[in-house]
């Protein structure tokens, strides 16, 4: 269900809620503007785009997305990815990788896979956002003590330079950007200024010290980028071609799953904060509306904001009326505003970004996880940090997931068990089916667990190596939930082994979706159909009658 659909029946955009949510949207508005500018900035493109991309993006997902407290736009999560593709394909090809991203999502969403994203493990999620901290932290170094441009296309080199960089620093720059992070960090907790957001009041403190003082060498956005046009941006559409379709393909796709994830965790967020329930599918869709609209107004990938999000929500935000009001405020402030931004420090903004990396890293949860996690997810969650930092934030979600599922596969081929079963932990089953003892050269084995291809070499050892050859083996398969085809290709193997050592197999309680696969695979073809019993009760009966046993 639509948020805003959901929110009108609920009542939620009764003239009764629209002060509150009023108060909230233009908070939230507030709030995004240097962020939008900082992000738009970092990810190397104009800082109004940043504003362009908080529009569109928040309007559309407060409109079309599936939570009604979510506030989407520009967040730091992209920022690594999104400078790397605007250093290699362009202003244009960010925005073409943003299009094809919106039409994965919507495909996602559509698909109904949005309940998939929930099973990327913690580990993976934290080492990469932690990952995606350092690399802004690092990345706003230049800007915030006002270096010299660095060279080098890894993260270690550009480290080196940067550390080589800093004794060149501009000492206005650097305090300008000093006093910004001091104001973000502690105007919060002042209770006169407990109200008015820290970043917000960072950015005006330093733009009238540098209109005032006109500091040399302090870059501001009208220096680096001419200012921000007044005004509204006109639809425009990239040039598109085949061979950038193709190129894009990989920075799209990136695009469009971390969106999924930062989209879906933040409405996740929202959920415990509001007591709301999302939906994840249509917040998808949702998001890849926005994301194919963005680019059309000059904008970029957006997702939900989980900063922007808590804060709506704190301010008394309860319908996608305050999304919708936060993108009007930013509307009206690019309208009547635009001019006064041409004397905001790229310092002060670095220093709104300090404080967004230390807050991506989640340090405490990082360190909470080295010291309790079990050792198997503290090395998944030091590699994908490791890639991320050091590699590529793709390659580290790619590897840092192909390891959580070969380690959930060893735990999973691990709680798999073959056990053969004695005549006293069957004494109940016999007596109840008129027999004291297991017929002479009967063995009954149990398989509890799936049986699929991490399990199969468990199965065969297990089934294959009987100390003594009976004359029928009845394996039970009622604690079996599924098998897959390697599961099943074992089984037959097995089958046939034993058929060699003229040992005969009988099967038994699999569960219907079980049998249907067992059928379908031809075992119980080659078993014969008589040796397939829905019971164990039936399995017994049908040893008695079998000649091998009645012969002994």
């Amino acid at each position: 269900m639509i948020a805003i659909r959901e929110a009108w029946r609920a009542g939620l955009l009764r003239r009764e809620h629209w002060l509150r949510n009023l108060v909230a949207g233009v908070i939230v508005g507030v709030v995004a503007l240097p962020l939008a500018m900082a992000f738009g900035i970092a990810s190397g493109v104009k800082p109004e785009q940043g504003i362009y991309t908080a529009i569109v993006g928040g309007l559309l997902v407060s409109l079309f997305g599936g939570s009604r407290l979510q506030i989407a736009g520009p967040t730091g999560a992209f920022i690594v990815i999104l400078a790397g593709v605007t250093a290699e394909h362009g202003i244009d090809g960010l925005q073409i990788a943003t299009l094809m991203a919106g039409g994965i999502l919507l495909l996602l969403g559509v698909s109904r896979l949005g309940s998939v994203i929930k099973y990327i493990p913690d580990p993976v999620i934290v080492g990469f956002t932690a990952g995606i901290g350092v690399i802004i932290w690092v990345s706003q170094w230049k800007d915030f003590f006002g270096l010299p441009a660095v060279t080098g296309g890894h993260f270690h080199e550009r480290l080196w330079h940067l550390l080589q960089s800093l004794p060149q620093l501009h000492l206005p720059t650097t305090l300008l950007a000093l006093l910004s992070l001091a104001l973000v960090v502690l105007a919060p907790r002042l209770r006169v200024l407990g109200r008015i957001p820290g970043p917000l009041i960072a950015m005006v403190v330093a733009t009238l010290i540098q209109s005032v003082f006109r500091f040399d060498g302090v870059a501001t956005i009208g220096s680096a980028f001419g200012g921000i046009p007044q005004g509204l941006p006109q639809l425009g559409l990239p040039e598109i071609t085949l061979a950038r379709l193709i190129e894009l393909i990989g920075p799209a796709f990136a695009i469009a799953m971390l969106g999924a994830i930062e989209s879906l965790l933040s409405a996740v967020v929202a959920d415990g904060m509001g007591g709301t329930k999302h939906d994840s599918n249509q917040e998808l869709i949702g998001q890849g509306i926005a994301n194919l609209a963005a680019p059309l107004f000059g904008g970029f990938a957006a997702t939900g904001a989980i900063a922007r999000t808590a804060t709506n929500i704190r301010n008394g935000g309860n319908s996608p009326l305050a999304g919708i009001v936060h993108a009007l405020t930013l509307v009206l402030i690019l309208l009547f505003l635009a001019p006064l931004a041409a004397n905001i420090p790229l310092a002060a903004l670095a220093a709104i970004l300090f404080v967004v990396a230390w807050n991506m890293s989640e340090l405490k949860h990082f360190k909470r996880m080295l010291q309790r996690a079990p050792r198997a997810d503290v090395g998944i969650l030091l590699i994908t940090f490791g890639l991320t930092v050091f590699s590529d934030l793709v390659i580290a979600v790619n590897i840092g997931m192909i390891l959580a599922m070969l380690h959930f596969m060893r735990r999973m081929a691990s709680s798999v068990a073959v056990q053969q079963q004695l005549e006293q932990d069957l004494e109940p089953e016999l007596l109840g089916n008129g027999q004291t003892r297991l017929p002479d050269g009967v063995l009954v084995y149990t398989v509890e667990g799936p049986l699929f291809f991490g399990a199969a070499e468990t199965f065969e050892r297990a089934l294959a190596s009987t100390h003594t050859d009976p004359r029928l083996l009845v394996i039970r398969l009622k604690r079996v939930p599924f098998m897959d085809i390697t599961g099943l290709q074992t089984l037959e193997e097995v089958i046939q082994q034993l058929g060699r050592r003229r040992i005969r197999v009988k099967l038994c309680e699999a569960s219907p979706r079980v049998r249907g696969k067992l059928e379908k695979a031809g075992i119980l073809e080659l078993i014969g159909v008589p040796n397939y019993h829905a019971s164990f009760a039936d399995a017994l009966s049908a040893c008695m009658e079998t000649p091998e046993v009645k012969a002994s």
